[in-house]
């Protein structure tokens, strides 16, 4: 099959690379950029394992082709981090609130959490709960998950001890 040409920013960085159009984005960030932050799960769209951003929504990179995310700005959990590379606020309220156990859908969780809260900075939990409900987590129950994105709210927010 013909290889096209694909040109985007992933995580602030221009990429261009040739690719099969129906390579799945998922595949293209993990094979051919090295980006193994989102998971593939399900490959079905119904786990969010692998969330990324793309141009300002949530898309389930396990269901996009690469020639779709052609031209686009893609956010992986790789991009949240602080810019001396220490964790970013929703990666740092994910650990103190123990928002992850095995760890596999914590990229996509942490993704999907970023838009959620660029989209509404002040959730309520029902709000939280619904907003993350295309995401899955087979370990802990989600209350952490809920409490973490809160926190992170809060201190985006700067209400910093609302979050502790």
């Amino acid at each position: 099959m013909a290889k096209m040409h694909v040109k985007m920013t992933v995580n602030g960085t221009q990429v261009e690379a040739l690719a099969e159009p129906r390579t799945l984005l998922i595949h293209f960030l993990r094979e051919e950029l090295g980006i193994t932050g989102p998971h593939i799960g399900c490959e079905t769209s119904h786990c969010g394992a692998c969330t990324v951003d793309v141009d300002g929504r949530s898309v389930k990179s396990c269901t996009m082709f690469v020639g779709q995310a052609n031209g686009a700005s893609v956010t992986t959990v790789e991009g949240l981090v602080n810019p001396d590379g220490s964790l970013g606020v929703l990666q740092e309220m994910f650990r103190e609130h123990h928002g992850l156990q095995c760890g596999f859908c914590t990229p996509g969780m942490i993704t999907r959490a970023h838009r959620l809260l660029q989209e509404n900075p002040n959730p309520s939990e029902e709000e939280v709960r619904f907003g993350m409900s295309g995401n899955l987590c087979r370990c802990t129950g989600y209350q952490n998950i809920v409490k973490a994105i809160m926190a992170a709210a809060a201190v985006l927010r700067g209400e910093k001890e609302a979050a502790e």
